[in-house]
């Protein structure tokens, strides 16, 4: 939206004609020419991309303003018809195709939707692998910079075309917001592509009867509908950003809740395990002391591990089960053992053990415990002298060299 501006300032001064084929050809280089600047500065200078972007378009904007102002003041050559566009006009301004007047807007978008769409479907499978590893389509013989500047030139002259119609904010609302949507929402490709189709109409339909609805409840006649086109599709993406199944804020937060419960719980199974360890007694506030925990979180992890029958309370006290016994036992396990490989194998001091170990020990699975176990060459002990829990009443263990000068 920026860039064209000096296309179409050029385009007038060669052809002296506002004509929609000229101003067209002329933003299209424009548009064009801008990527290859772009992608130009930031191969051949050394730059961030966004910043080869940022110097590309204000440069080309400024440019564009200048030639406007200097060259054609006398000319009703309105930027801002680019930049905010008339989409409630479109009827308005007819062409005669095929002895049937239809609006000039679909004249041009139509061809361009035909040509996007036939180069989308002959090349799916091209695009697909050049976007997401360029260097293995290379490899394969696919030339990922053709592909990449042809799409870049079908978004360019796209987004030109689009500009007349429904300005460049609405423009730039439909080529990112309906495919962010449709990103939340999952992770196969074709399906997102059709997702996000069904976003950008539903944005369309419900932003257009929105723009005329709306504004009666509060007293006004209507308002921009390519404005309300854009307010939908935000809309629509701050719902599925709360709500996506997967990828939603509620989802992430009810997943990183259930997790931090889960560690809560098999933290305080192994809190009773060293407890019983040194022969002690535990109740509810040594639990939250060493856990460091929110008390109403401690009191929720409780209650589930006693419906689990994995705790229970003996005169005032806090002791683990058999079921919440063994359990504690593997948590230690575990943590001793990455103690162990975390001190032999990483060199870290012991003084620096015991965090990443309590991370560790709530991924560790059987397998990986048993790897742990043959790569410290079956401890017995962890590098600060604890003793490591047998897998088994009949499991033999060797002991490992402690650390000299412990």
């Amino acid at each position: 939206s920026h860039a064209v501006l000096p296309g179409l300032a050029i385009a007038f001064l060669l052809f002296d004609s506002r004509g929609a084929i000229v101003m067209f050809a002329g933003a299209v280089v424009a548009g064009v020419a801008t990527v290859m600047f772009t992608q130009w500065l930031h191969q051949m200078g050394k730059v961030d991309q966004n910043t080869s972007m940022g110097v590309v378009f204000t440069s080309l904007f400024a440019i564009g303003l200048i030639l406007i102002v200097r060259a054609l003041d006398h000319v009703d050559l309105d930027p801002g018809c680019v930049l905010y566009g008339a989409i409630e006009t479109v009827p308005m301004h007819q062409v005669r195709l095929l002895s049937v007047d239809i609006p000039r807007g679909i004249a041009t978008l139509a061809p361009i939707l035909l040509v996007d769409g036939l180069f989308v479907c002959l090349f799916y499978k091209e695009l697909k692998i050049t976007s997401f590893d360029p260097d293995l389509a290379t490899a394969l013989g696919i030339n990922a910079t053709v592909m990449h500047y042809l799409l870049m030139i079908l978004v360019a002259a796209t987004a030109v075309a689009a500009f007349e119609s429904v300005g460049s904010i609405l423009v730039i609302a439909m080529l990112i917001v309906p495919a962010a949507t449709a990103y939340l929402l999952t992770d196969r490709l074709g399906i997102m592509i059709l997702l996000s189709l069904a976003v950008a109409v539903v944005a369309a339909v419900l932003g257009h009867i929105g723009a005329t609805a709306v504004p009666a409840w509060f007293g006004f006649g209507d308002t921009s509908t390519a404005g309300m086109m854009t307010v939908v599709a935000g809309a629509i993406f701050a719902i599925t950003m709360v709500a996506a199944p997967r990828y939603g804020l509620a989802s992430k937060l009810a997943h990183q809740t259930a997790l931090k419960f889960r560690i809560t719980c098999e933290d305080i199974l192994g809190v009773l395990y060293r407890v019983e360890e040194y022969e002690r007694s535990a109740d509810a506030g040594l639990i939250r002391r060493a856990l460091r925990a929110a008390p109403f979180l401690v009191h929720l992890a409780l209650t589930r591990l006693r419906r689990q029958g994995k705790i229970e309370r003996k005169d005032g006290s806090i002791h683990l089960t058999t079921a919440g016994r063994a359990e504690g036992r593997g948590l230690i396990r575990s943590h001793r053992l990455w103690e162990c490989f975390l001190h032999e194998q990483l060199g870290l001091d012991v003084d620096h053990l015991h965090v990443p170990a309590m991370q560790l020990e709530h991924i560790t699975d059987d397998q990986m415990q048993r790897q742990l176990d043959e790569k410290t060459r079956t401890p017995d002990v962890d590098p600060q002298g604890k003793p490591i829990p047998q897998a088994s009443e009949s499991h033999q263990v060797r002991g490992c060299p402690r650390a000299s000068g412990l």
